[in-house]
């Protein structure tokens, strides 16, 4: 049985979206897409139905990383599906921790902060690009090809 990981920021647009195609891209890489379900989701709804930025789609494939996700917004389904939820930043994290308290308190052990599998960095959100100059973009692609490659190991190291 696949594992399903979501990865949920605010509009389901830049960050989220490349997480799920960095994460994608490297499972491919390792022969390892029979293993894992990867999907994205966002905590707003502005966005529903549309494609990722521009701008991180443009950035993530200077990287050899395809991002095709279409924007949709979390469902509390989504807690009752997937077995890891992680998020980009505190907000979304207390969002999708609110939700999960409408439905069951131990949903709350499979949401974490994406960032808890960084080796690189310190920081504990990742930064929002969607306001910022284009260079933000490649550091949110940073901190996600790191974060991304812990959690791979993470999850390997279980099996």
């Amino acid at each position: 049985m696949k594992k399903q990981i979501l990865f949920v920021c605010l509009g389901n647009i830049c960050r989220s979206p490349a997480a799920e195609g960095v994460f994608l891209n490297l499972i491919k890489k390792k022969g390892l897409e029979h293993k894992y379900f990867v999907d994205s989701a966002g905590t707003g709804g502005w966005h529903v139905g549309h494609k990722a930025d521009a701008r991180m789609i443009m950035a993530a494939e200077k990287r050899g990383i395809n991002i095709t996700s279409i924007a949709r917004q979390i469902s509390l389904d989504d807690l009752k599906i997937f077995d890891l939820i992680l998020t980009m930043d505190n907000e979304n994290l207390a969002a999708v921790n609110s939700l999960a308290r409408e439905i069951d308190l131990k949903l709350l052990k499979k949401i974490k902060p994406l960032l808890s599998y960084s080796s690189k960095t310190s920081l504990s959100e990742v930064p929002d690009p969607y306001y910022g100059k284009n260079n933000g973009f490649e550091v949110v692609l940073d901190l996600l090809e790191d974060s991304c490659q812990g959690l791979l190991e993470e999850l390997s190291a279980k099996v």
